[in-house]
């Protein structure tokens, strides 16, 4: 959610965070702001909004200074406003904090410094947790890290900090729990981020920031690093996959078509090594290496959230099917909370696409504390849900920009067929004529997504046709039904219009009431599946004159006829049509957007890393 970013070294410090802050816009956020230290002076700007509008208030003062912090916020403790913007001063104005995450006994915790005459100006935890360190800084009578340390026992909740000093412009002092941070490392200069991406123009070398861990940043000097209970850790320096080529959008008007756009590119990269058509086989070591886990787990629990939790669902149906292993898909946010039966010969699958969202992080810990063995699918390397689990597999989508995910969960329904693929083979529960026309037609899908995308200029053209519209149906059955559900949410999340999604056959217990002229209805009825079915489902749409958007097989006549507008899609197996399907679904949300006049990059209210519950 909120970005971080610091520097500390020998250039100027101000164009480093403020094009940081640009390269973490993507995350989610609603204000932004910026301390620098220049001299004997710590300067401090916020404003409500974007970066831009950061940028001209900033506008004719001081931002000089070769070190410095800098946050976007989104809203969690109080309004949007420049007020509760970060960075947070201390009462005394000589400490400066930024903060991603949420203090949970900050209440407590604020009306104990009231007793000690501290004042707040501001309705968030982070006002809270500055005025703590300062505290505990001037009554031990000790220095800004160890203020740091002594403060965060104090604290329950999560947190991804950085603090800066008046008078002190060698050291930047920032810690970690539950909320990601990762450090820079530079020819004499750190860089901080929440994420690489700010980092990655000025080096590939990071160090990631571990739970409870702080991290002291000097200049000139070696970074320190230590947990909350004071013990030495020892910085292991990684090397960044992203390059900055990945991070801009080559052309294209925003990043989210850019990323549909790629995912030709990027399923290949995900099969690459993995699939081997000419072989016939798959390959994928985190399974390799845990190979009796899966064959002898009696039951798979997919945890995961938002579109991750779309994918889970597919990847149930291909692992019953294929490996004929009971498979539950949860919510993790209901997941951790509802007292969940989680055996040790469990296997859990934690579906992450940045690797940090909270709730997922937090079902994975409790079913590690069950005994379960924890499979992780994620995109990002070295981000927490790798580092926590067993083991595990990258999607290796590359960097995902727009907050609307579209490569990271074909990427993700791609890992998941290829592991149901090979548990089914190892368990001898798929016939080998199946799985070897799964496996050639795996290495045919890239190619077919891109004879798909071919129809974006048609389907630009007529999504103006449904601008109109307030409400959206969207059916599927099978695999399908997923996709359904993953199309409605990219309505809904980047067009703001009202979206649901329905197993094709539930329409008549219920929805159907709703159906008329000005709710258009998306069908995926494509020949793989329970095709008669659907088609008896759009004549009872038709009956009561619904307005039809249909995604078929090349060829279909019959469901073309019956709608208004039809979005044709190459043959292939049926489990790998969510792959297909779920194109020209992303197409059609993206240009309903555009044309709203919508920002379709960067939605209201979401963020890209959820990252507090």
């Amino acid at each position: 959610m909120c970005g971080i970013v610091g520097y500390i070294g020998n250039q100027q410090a101000y164009p480093i965070l403020i094009k940081g802050l640009q390269r973490l816009e993507y995350r989610g956020y609603d204000s932004a702001g910026i301390a620098l230290i220049h001299g004997e002076k710590l300067n401090v700007y916020k404003a409500k909004g974007k970066v831009s509008d950061l940028v001209s208030f900033a506008e004719q003062k001081d931002i000089e200074g070769t070190i410095g912090i800098a946050h976007t916020r989104w809203a969690t403790h109080g309004e949007p406003n420049q007020v509760n913007a970060h960075p947070h001063f201390s009462q005394s104005e000589e400490l400066a904090l930024i903060h991603n995450g949420i203090i949970e006994n900050y209440a407590l915790l604020k009306e104990g410094l009231k007793e000690h005459g501290y004042t707040f100006s501001s309705d968030t935890d982070t006002e809270v947790l500055i005025q703590l360190i300062e505290y505990i800084k001037k009554s031990n009578k000790v220095n800004l890290a160890q203020a740091v340390q002594l403060a965060l026992n104090e604290v329950v909740g999560a947190y991804a900090i950085a603090v800066i000093e008046k008078g002190q412009p060698d050291i930047i002092v920032a810690a970690r729990k539950g909320s990601p941070l990762v450090v820079g490392v530079g020819d004499d200069e750190f860089f901080l981020a929440s994420d690489a991406t700010p980092i990655v123009e000025f080096t590939n070398r990071v160090v990631y920031i571990g739970e409870e861990e702080i991290v002291v940043l000097r200049r000139n000097k070696e970074m320190r690093i230590k947990t909350i209970s004071n013990i030495e850790k020892t910085p292991e320096i990684k090397e960044l996959e992203m390059t900055l080529s990945q991070l801009e959008k080559g052309g294209f008007p925003h990043f989210m078509i850019k990323e549909i756009f790629e995912q030709p590119k990027t399923l290949s990269d995900s099969m690459r090594g993995r699939v081997n058509v000419e072989e016939n086989n798959i390959k994928l070591a985190g399974f390799i290496d845990n190979k009796e886990k899966f064959l002898k787990a009696k039951r798979i629990i997919i945890t995961a959230c938002g579109t991750s939790w779309h994918a889970g669902l597919i990847g149930k149906y291909a692992i019953e099917e294929f490996a004929r292993i009971p498979v539950e898909v949860e919510y993790s946010s209901e997941f951790r909370y509802r007292k969940p039966v989680i055996n040790p010969d469990d296997l859990v699958i934690a579906i992450s696409q940045s690797g940090e969202t909270a709730d997922t992080l937090a079902a994975v810990e409790l079913a590690k504390e069950n005994g379960a063995f924890i499979f992780g699918i994620c995109n990002v390397v070295g981000a927490s849900i790798p580092r926590n689990t067993h083991s595990g597999c990258y999607t290796h989508a590359g960097p995902e920009i727009g907050v609307a995910s579209t490569k990271a969960f074909t990427a993700q329904v791609t890992v998941l067929t290829m592991l149901a693929l090979m548990i089914g083979k190892e368990k001898a529960t798929i016939t080998e004529e199946l799985y070897l026309k799964i496996v050639h037609e795996l290495g045919q899908i890239p190619a077919k997504i891109t004879e798909i995308l071919k129809q974006d200029a048609r389907i630009a053209e007529f999504a103006k046709t449904f601008t109109y519209a307030q409400n959206f149906i969207y059916l599927g059955r099978g695999y399908n039904f997923p996709v359904a559900l993953e199309g409605a949410l990219k309505l809904k999340e980047i067009s703001y219009i009202h979206a649901e999604g329905y197993p094709a056959a539930e329409m008549k217990h219920g929805p159907i009431a709703l159906i008329s002229q000005e709710m258009p209805v998306v069908v995926i009825a494509t020949s793989a599946g329970m095709y008669e079915k659907v088609v008896s489902n759009i004549q009872e749409i038709k009956a009561r004159k619904g307005r039809i958007i249909s995604v078929v097989t090349d060829g279909d006549v019959v469901v073309k006829n019956l709608s208004d507008y039809s979005i044709s899609i190459p043959d292939t197996e049926e489990c790998l049509v969510p792959l297909l399907a779920s194109i020209p679904l992303q197409l059609l949300a993206y240009h309903i957007a555009v044309v709203k006049g919508c920002n379709v990059d960067q939605p209201r209210n979401l963020a890209k890393s959820v990252t507090v519950e």
